[in-house]
């Protein structure tokens, strides 16, 4: 999943880690800077369709933009 925005990494890493945690989800970060988020999740699709709502929404202080999925080539989390 990428992330694109106004995105303040300082929170916005930290409510994407406790947000997958709460979803029951995989997650490892592979790329952060204040306009993209990239993120590998693994799951069940439905909580990750659950995780792409949340991070639509976030925190108040970023704005996303966009948010883009592919299948990861490799899922290693």
């Amino acid at each position: 999943m990428t992330i694109l925005g106004s995105l303040d990494t300082k929170s916005f890493l930290p409510w994407i880690d406790r947000h997958a945690a709460k979803l029951g989800l995989e997650q490892r970060i592979s790329h952060a800077d204040q306009a993209r988020i990239e993120l590998i999740l693994a799951g069940p699709i439905e909580l990750i369709d659950a995780m792409e709502m949340g991070c639509s929404l976030g925190p108040i202080n970023v704005w996303v933009e966009d948010i883009q999925r592919a299948e990861a080539v490799d899922d290693t989390v």
